[in-house]
């Protein structure tokens, strides 16, 4: 992830005039003098494979604002317009499981509220254009110039009554989170920190409570692979909140803990819907979304945890001069918020990788390559195991050294080749 500031930040950067922040190597998303050490500007946006910073849960500007970690009402206002956005994300990603239904779904609805649909459904409820109303939306309305097949789908999963029973559950959820997300709200004016901090409390037991429904297991078990990633999506939208109470208590330890556990769980739970996925139709509403998330939502929260982790290695004076630099009156900075009111509505990176890999691979090879982004260990085995079968036949250049540079695409096509090769030659033995 590349980090962009503002034109006169930049071009002090390039002259030598100012120093972008790094820690352990990794850059931070602050820049500052180069003579004097002061903290000059915050980051105004950021790219990802030469594309904008546009994660599908997480808030960008968590860590385009740095998550301020000083208790100033500057911090506080750029938590809880980070927080407005997950908000967001969350009732439009929930409101589109009443299309996903709970068992096996149609691929006309996936394609209906794929990762495309589903950035430009957000984008709607971001401008008002469409109210989130007890964790949904009228789809109906939202997708009305989709075909007739698509309303008529809306209507049968209304009517199922396994769904009824999760999205009750769902809508008692959203309520409880919706209700602690105000009273955070509120409990950010208090000036008494005692008293804050115990309302900050009670707000995060509020949200542990709606975690609990969102990750109730008996309900992620009855749904399909789709269904399954909304819902632990929308449980990552309430994890990051939660990270965010400890953060305006300047609870830094708990912040950095929870952060890395989140960065884990996702990956856990990627490789459980994925080794889910059983059909074409499924893997072509994941693997965009999957990748998405790879590419840019674990891309936002390790940027947050190395900002975290940074701070609590400064001394004492730093976080004095960090806390008395007011970011927002510096005539270097740019409003962060033109940049990311620019969002890019065309067909997103990972939906054109995916077609380009659908035409020179099938079903199980795409899973697999969907796999090794978070069990490299897998792709390992695999080239084992092509070494070993080109060696049998005489293939001197697949070889460990050669097989470690190819693209996931390769490993999997190559490993399905001997796959299918290994078991002709077993039914010619056998016959």
């Amino acid at each position: 992830m590349l980090f962009q500031f503002a034109p006169a930040i930049q071009a002090g950067i390039d002259a030598g005039k100012y120093l972008q922040v790094f820690s352990n190597g990794v850059p931070i998303s602050m820049a500052r003098d180069a003579v004097n050490g002061q903290f000059i500007a915050h980051a105004i946006g950021a790219t990802v494979n030469n594309s904008p910073l546009s994660p599908l849960v997480a808030a960008s500007n968590l860590v385009t604002s740095g998550m301020q970690m000083y208790q100033t009402q500057q911090g506080f206002t750029a938590v809880m317009n980070s927080l407005q956005t997950i908000q967001t994300s969350l009732g439009v990603l929930q409101a589109t499981t009443a299309l996903i239904g709970v068992g096996t779904v149609a691929g006309v609805a996936l394609t209906a509220v794929n990762l495309h649909q589903t950035m430009k459904l957000r984008k709607e409820v971001e401008q008002m254009r469409l109210e989130v109303k007890n964790g949904f939306i009228d789809l109906k309305q939202a997708l009305k110039d989709q075909r007739v097949e698509i309303r008529h789908i809306i209507e049968q999963v209304a009517q199922d009554i396994k769904f009824e029973q999760h999205r009750t559950a769902l809508v008692r959820a959203y309520g409880v989170f919706i209700q602690a997300m105000n009273r955070f709200r509120s409990t950010m004016q208090l000036q008494d920190f005692s008293r804050r901090n115990a309302e900050i409390d009670g707000v995060r037991g509020m949200l542990f409570a709606a975690l609990a429904d969102y990750s109730n297991p008996h309900l992620l078990e009855e749904t399909c692979a789709s269904g399954q990633l909304r819902r632990l999506e929308c449980a990552w939208a309430i994890e990051q909140v939660i990270i965010a109470t400890y953060q305006v208590q300047n609870e830094v330890s708990a912040v950095s803990d929870r952060l890395s556990h989140l960065q884990d769980k996702i990956c856990e739970d990627a490789l459980i819907v994925i080794n889910r996925c059983e059909s074409n139709d499924e893997l072509d509403f994941l693997f965009p979304e999957i990748s998405r998330i790879h590419n840019h939502d674990l891309a936002v929260l390790n940027s947050w945890q190395n900002h975290v982790d940074w701070m609590r290695s400064l001394p004492s004076s730093e976080l004095k001069l960090l806390s008395s630099t007011d970011f927002n009156s510096s005539q270097l900075t740019n409003n962060s918020d033109t940049y990311h009111s620019v969002i890019n509505l065309a067909s997103p990176p990972e939906q054109l990788v995916y077609e380009s890999l659908t035409e020179k691979s099938h079903f199980y090879s795409l899973r697999d390559q969907l796999l090794f982004i978070f069990e490299p260990e897998l792709r390992r085995k695999y080239e084992f195991y092509i070494s070993q079968q080109a060696r049998i036949v005489g293939y001197k250049t697949l070889v460990a050294s050669n097989l470690q540079h190819a693209s996931d695409l390769t490993i999997a096509n190559f490993y399905y080749y001997f796959q299918i090769r290994d078991e002709s030659q077993d039914e010619v033995e056998l016959v």
